[in-house]
């Protein structure tokens, strides 16, 4: 079959009918598909766009609604070899992927035994997946990070949460809808055990501190943190402009600026050393290291510091100097 006709197949089986070879799906909602499609946001029809699929309902919905959007998909399953069943999960994606259109590819990566192993195993999952490559992060996600971010002390940057776009497309839905979905067309998620461990700080977010957050404000608070991340993000990016025109190398420019233009020039010298940000040993989140983490605001105090003559160099975590030479700031990887 060539990729129009799987393609047919894939929109029919989303509005209920289902593919050769495959029973019928639970009905679902006339334009339900329609509905959850119009605040997504994928690239344009006929856009190639890979899928990270781990065979959960957030990134099966992430797979059914690019295709239902008219991208040319390849979903891509990344096995770790963490647990016993992780091999058959990958048939989970390849099942769901022949349904609906999209193309496959499993990849096998290799993780090593010792300390910080989630984060390890993102790594590993990130250094294998094309870049632009879209998941599954929805408006909980979203809520999630703000807070680990708060708690964090990540400032304006970190409450902004993760950007919207076509590798973030799932933004604005709800995991209660991402779920939903795949009821109404059959799809039977995978289930991660490690969603339930109360030994990861998201999970804690997810399970403790939203709900007893919902149970003191008497509302559903996801919708709020969310706005609260759009109106962060706006000011941040209005900040970056600003910041911009500023050169983090110039001691003499650093010292005399707004400190909130300061900082975030000075963030953006540190952030261009390559590897920069890399995750914390101490940090068992299951969604750590999505991202990497800007400097701390006392990292950024000590270089400003060395900006004022207040000091000649500072030393900042990962083996990263900063020195003052002639007013100007040099940062050198030890």
């Amino acid at each position: 079959m060539d990729r129009s006709g799987a393609r047919r197949d894939a929109s029919r089986g989303i509005n209920g009918l289902a593919g050769p070879g495959h029973p019928p799906p639970v009905p679902s909602r006339p334009g339900s598909s329609n509905l959850l499609l119009s605040r997504c946001r994928f690239p344009g029809q006929g856009a190639p766009l890979t899928c990270a699929v781990s065979g959960g309902a957030d990134s099966l919905a992430l797979l059914v609604l690019a295709v239902e959007a008219g991208c040319r998909v390849t979903a891509v399953h990344v096995d770790h070899g963490l647990r016993p069943a992780s091999a058959s999960e990958a048939d989970v994606v390849a099942s769901a992927a022949a349904r609906f259109g999209a193309g496959f590819r499993s990849e096998r990566v290799q993780v090593a035994p010792g300390p910080n192993l989630e984060a390890r195993a993102r790594a590993a999952r990130r250094a294998i997946l094309p870049r632009g490559t879209a998941t599954g992060h929805t408006a909980d996600d979203q809520a999630e990070t703000m807070l680990l971010n708060l708690v964090r002390g990540a400032g304006r940057d970190g409450l902004a949460g993760m950007r919207p776009g076509t590798t973030k497309p799932l933004l604005a839905l709800r995991r209660s809808e991402t779920h939903g979905l795949c009821a109404e067309l059959g799809l039977e998620p995978v289930v991660d055990p490690s969603n339930l461990d109360q030994g990861f700080r998201r999970n804690r977010v997810r399970h403790e501190l939203l709900p007893l957050l919902e149970s003191i404000a008497q509302r559903d608070v996801v919708p709020v943190l969310t706005r609260q991340a759009d109106l962060m993000r706006d000011e941040a990016e209005l900040l970056d402009r600003l910041a911009s025109s500023l050169d983090g190398h110039d001691g003499p420019a650093l010292a005399s600026a707004p400190p909130a233009l300061a900082r975030r020039a000075v963030r953006r010298l540190v952030e261009a050393v390559p590897s920069y940000g890399r995750p914390r040993p101490d940090d068992r989140s299951p969604h750590h290291g999505e991202e990497s983490h800007p400097p701390s605001a006392a990292a950024v105090e000590r270089i400003l510091g060395v900006a004022r003559n207040q000091a000649a160099a500072c030393e900042l975590p990962g083996g990263v100097r900063v020195r003052r030479s002639g007013g100007r700031l040099y940062v050198e990887r030890g």
